[in-house]
C-alpha cells in the first residue's frame, strides 16, 4: 500500500534526485522539533520547485545553511522539511573590476573571502564562525561584527538577491552594480527575516579592497564611564577606525579596542592621535594588540550554559546600561561578559545559579535597555526557557505591518512558522 508520505518522498526525489533527499535523523532537529525529511536542491529552480510542493502539501519548511545559528529565534511551531542549501555553494561571478560578487546561498563565508582575496578584495564583514556560516545564513540572521563601524551592515553591502518564494516563484531584486535604483529593495527586506518570507538562493554584494596594512590597539580603562568617554572622544575626532570594541566582564576592567586600516604611514599618524586623546582623558596609553581580540564575540559562545543576548543602546548609554547590569548581577548573583562592537550593538553572556534568576535578570535588563530606547534579543537560551521568555521582545507598532508582509509572501505559513517576532 502506497502512503501519502511515500508519494511525497518520491515527488521530492524526482525533483532533486534520490541521492539528495533522505529521512531526517535526530541531528536534524531544530529546537527539539524533528522534521520528516531533509532535501538538498542543486539549483535555484529546484529550490523553488521543492517549496511549491511543500506549500501545496501543507509542509512546514526550515531553510538550513551551515546550521551555525539554527537555534536563534523561537522554536518552530511545526517542522516537516529541512531545505538544505549545501549544494548551492558556488561563487557565481566575481566582477573584480566592478568590485561586486554574486554567490550562491550555501557558500561558506570563509570560502567566499578566499576567492575574493585572489584579486585583493573582500566582503567587508566579520561574521561569527565564517568557516561554518553560509551566505544565506548570515543574510537570514543579519549577522555582522566590528567592521560594521566602517563599512556598514549587510543591508549596506547587499546589492541584489534571488529568492525562492513558497508558491514556487523565483523573484529577483536589485542588480549587480553599486549604483542601482531600480525596483523594490527586496534584498533588504529578506535580510534579517530569519527565512520566514522566502529562501535566499543567490546574493550580490559590493566589495572593498583588502587593506594594505592594519593594526589594533587596546586601552584598559579604570571604569565603564571612562571607557565610554574614550569611545565618544574617538567618535568625535578625525580618527577613522575600521573597528571599535568595548570588552568588560564581572571579573575584568573595561578594555577598548581600536583597529586602523590603510597604508602604514597613515596608521602611524592615527595611532599618535589616539595616544593624544587617551592622554587628554587621563586614560592608559594604547598598546598594540593581537588581531585575536576581535574574536571576543565568538568566545562568548564557549560558555557551557546560560544565555547570550544582543543588546542595542546608543553609544552614549553604555555606561548607564553597565551600571544597571552590575546592580542586577549583584542582586541575582549573575556572572556576565559584555562585548560591544561598532558601539550600537553588544553581545552579553549571562550565567545564573538557576533558571529563575536567569529569567529575572533577562527581564530586568530588557527593561533597562528599553528605558534608554534600546532593546534586548535573546540569541542563545535553553529551549525550555523560550516558552517562558519572548526572545524577541516588544517590536512596537511595526508588528501589524510585519504580519501583513508575511501574509503577502507566505500566506500558508510554510516557512519557519512561529520563529520570528510576534509569532510570525
Amino acid at each position: 500500500m502506497v502512503t501519502q508520505q511515500d508519494t511525497l518522498y518520491a515527488e521530492l526525489a524526482a525533483l532533486v534526485g534520490a541521492a539528495h533527499v533522505r529521512p531526517a535523523t535526530p541531528a536534524d532537529a531544530v529546537e527539539g522539533r524533528l522534521p520528516r525529511y531533509v532535501v538538498a536542491p542543486g539549483s535555484a529552480q529546484e529550490v523553488a520547485q521543492v517549496l511549491r510542493v511543500a506549500n501545496q502539501a501543507g509542509l512546514r519548511v526550515a531553510p538550513r545553511g551551515g546550521g551555525s545559528k539554527l537555534d536563534w529565534g523561537q522554536p518552530p511551531a511545526a517542522l516537516d522539511l529541512i531545505l538544505a542549501t549545501e549544494r548551492l555553494d558556488a561563487v557565481l561571478e566575481h566582477a573584480w573590476a566592478d568590485m561586486t560578487a554574486t554567490v550562491q546561498a550555501g557558500c561558506r563565508v570563509a570560502t567566499l573571502q578566499q576567492v575574493l582575496a585572489q584579486h585583493g578584495q573582500r566582503l567587508a564583514l566579520d561574521t561569527l564562525w565564517p568557516e561554518r556560516a553560509t551566505v544565506g545564513g548570515i543574510l537570514a540572521t543579519n549577522d555582522s561584527g566590528a567592521l560594521r563601524m566602517r563599512f556598514g551592515a549587510l543591508r549596506d553591502l547587499i546589492l541584489g538577491v534571488l529568492v525562492a518564494l513558497p508558491d514556487g516563484t523565483l523573484a529577483r531584486s536589485g542588480g549587480k552594480v553599486v549604483k542601482n535604483v531600480a525596483g523594490y529593495d527586496l534584498q533588504k527586506l529578506m535580510t534579517g527575516a530569519l527565512g520566514t518570507l522566502g529562501v535566499i538562493v543567490e546574493a550580490t554584494f559590493r566589495l572593498y579592497p583588502l587593506p594594505a596594512a592594519q593594526r589594533t590597539f587596546s586601552l584598559e580603562l579604570s571604569t565603564p564611564a571612562l571607557a565610554q568617554r574614550l569611545l565618544l572622544a574617538i567618535l568625535d575626532s578625525t580618527l577613522v577606525p575600521s573597528s571599535l570594541q568595548l570588552r568588560l566582564s564581572t571579573a575584568s576592567a573595561p578594555v577598548v579596542d581600536v583597529r586602523f586600516e590603510g597604508i602604514a604611514a597613515a596608521i602611524d599618524s592615527q595611532a599618535d592621535h589616539l595616544r593624544r586623546i587617551a592622554a587628554e582623558l587621563g586614560a592608559s596609553a594604547p598598546v598594540e594588540a593581537d588581531e585575536q581580540v576581535w574574536l571576543a564575540r565568538e568566545a562568548l559562545w564557549q560558555a557551557p550554559e546560560g544565555a547570550i543576548v544582543k543588546i542595542s543602546v546608543l553609544p552614549a548609554d553604555w555606561a548607564t546600561f553597565v551600571a544597571a547590569l552590575e546592580r542586577v548581577a549583584q542582586r541575582l548573583r549573575l556572572r556576565w561578559t559584555l562585548v560591544a562592537q561598532a558601539l550600537g550593538l553588544g553581545m552579553l553572556q549571562l550565567s545564573a545559579p538557576n533558571d529563575e534568576a536567569l529569567l529575572a535578570g533577562l527581564s530586568l535588563l530588557r527593561a533597562a535597555a528599553g528605558q534608554r530606547g534600546g532593546a534586548l534579543v535573546a540569541l542563545r537560551l535553553p529551549t525550555a526557557l523560550k516558552a517562558r521568555f519572548d526572545v524577541w521582545g516588544p517590536v512596537g507598532d511595526t508588528l501589524a505591518l510585519q504580519r501583513r508582509i508575511k501574509q503577502q509572501f507566505d500566506p500558508r505559513a510554510t516557512l519557519n512558522p512561529g520563529r520570528f517576532v510576534g509569532g510570525i
